[in-house]
């Protein structure tokens, strides 16, 4: 008996209620876009953050876009600035990358910031008064259907 993980189901999308949503995000993404390594965290009923680990990349290496419900993040290997250097090892991966995550409705990006090759998104679930639902009195009151 085999064993199917749900895992990449729930780390592309943020703020998806439904499964079938899931499932398509994750079809679409594959195993090309785990690189760097990432955490999509819940913290309350509407608050996400999203941590990408961007070990050698500045402020200026990488990019962040929100596009029709997607947010983009992307970083570009900086230029070497003339430096005269042979590396023996390099470990650190300062390659391209881009990962992209599909937004459920009413998410907004509130924030990112770079701390110790972290890179930290904050996003927050915004409804609107109108999206929110509405508790119906019911009054006893017997409602005359007009016919048309």
């Amino acid at each position: 008996m085999t064993s199917f993980s749900m895992a990449p189901l729930f780390r592309q999308s943020i703020g998806f209620d439904r499964f079938n949503d899931l499932f398509e995000s994750a079809l679409r993404n594959d195993a090309s876009s785990s690189f760097p390594p990432y955490n999509v965290e819940k913290h309350g009923d509407d608050q996400y953050r999203i941590i990408v680990a961007a070990a050698g990349f500045q402020e200026s290496d990488l990019d962040l876009q929100v596009e029709r419900g997607v947010l983009t993040i992307s970083g570009g290997k900086r230029e070497n600035g003339g430096d005269d250097v042979t590396y023996l090892h390099q470990g650190i991966a300062q390659r391209a990358f881009k990962l992209s995550f599909r937004l459920a409705d009413h998410i907004e990006v509130k924030g990112a910031a770079l701390n110790n090759g972290l890179l930290s998104i904050a996003l927050e679930r915004v409804v609107p008064e109108e999206a929110k639902p509405k508790r119906i009195p019911i009054n006893g009151e017997h409602l005359a259907l007009e016919k048309a």
